[in-house]
């Protein structure tokens, strides 16, 4: 399940945040719902290519965008006070 503000409800009852642009900056195509099964096919050894391809990401802005994503979530997380006294 996925929440408003970018976060994804796991099995483990526990919130996992990610800031992952939900469109593509150039053409406007919802890619953010594509990010967790582009990282379980890197995770399963298939080319960067080759997963965008299995993904149907066609366009190089699209491409662009997964490819270059940077998840920086865990460093911005710790200046939340709230999440540092965990």
């Amino acid at each position: 399940m996925v929440c408003a503000n970018h976060g994804v409800f796991t099995r483990e009852t526990h919130w996992v945040y990610q800031i992952i642009p939900v469109r593509c900056f150039s053409c406007g195509k919802v890619i953010g719902n594509l990010w967790d099964s582009y990282l379980e096919l890197l995770a399963a050894g298939v080319d960067e290519g080759e997963a965008m391809d299995k993904l149907q990401l066609k366009r190089y802005c699209c491409r662009r965008m997964v490819l270059t994503h940077v998840d920086l979530i865990e460093k911005l997380l710790m200046y939340n006070p709230l999440a540092r006294e965990r």
